[in-house]
């Protein structure tokens, strides 16, 4: 196992779509190890989708606290309520901005031995399911951010989102 590179913020690919599995591989379990091994040297970071490590597959690896989750081609079936509260990205290291999401959402997902299993989230786990699905569908936190800015984690400091938005979204 390995720690991949993690795309930063301009990388076209992640923009893309990811597609889906269709055969659950030596060589893609591999790849969820590594995004395992990514994820945790990310310092204390939720979530990791395969897009940004360069694979353009619906391959989510996450740990909100309760240990690790693997999804393999998750798709949303269910979303209510309501949330807004501070996201960051590991693509987007040390910036944060506030983002509304669905405050409980259900889904459904394979493990990886095929199986399909259905996994619901509240709160924290809700917004991780969320944030992580929309990279395998090629949208960023940015897209979502409330307010015009982005703030930096230690200084504070402010960055327009309009600016960020210019360089990320293809012309």
């Amino acid at each position: 196992m390995s720690v991949k590179q993690i795309l930063p913020f301009g990388d076209p690919i992640l923009r893309k779509t990811a597609k889906p599995v269709e055969t659950l591989t030596p060589k893609l379990l591999k790849l969820l190890d590594d995004m395992a091994d990514t994820l945790y040297a990310s310092e204390g970071r939720a979530g990791l989708a395969a897009p940004q490590v360069g694979f353009l597959r619906r391959l989510i690896v996450m740990d909100c606290g309760d240990g690790l989750i693997e999804l393999i081609n998750p798709q949303i079936i269910s979303m209510k309520g309501e949330q807004t509260g501070p996201e960051a990205c590991l693509s987007f290291p040390n910036y944060v901005g506030d983002v509304k999401r669905a405050r409980h959402v259900v889904l459904t997902s394979l493990d990886r031995k095929g199986n399909t299993f259905t996994l619901e989230g509240e709160g924290f786990l809700a917004r991780c399911i969320q944030h992580e699905i929309d990279h395998l569908n090629g949208v960023l936190f940015i897209d979502h951010v409330q307010d015009q800015w982005l703030y930096h984690e230690q200084t504070h400091k402010k960055i327009s989102l309009l600016d960020v938005l210019k360089l990320s979204k293809p012309s």
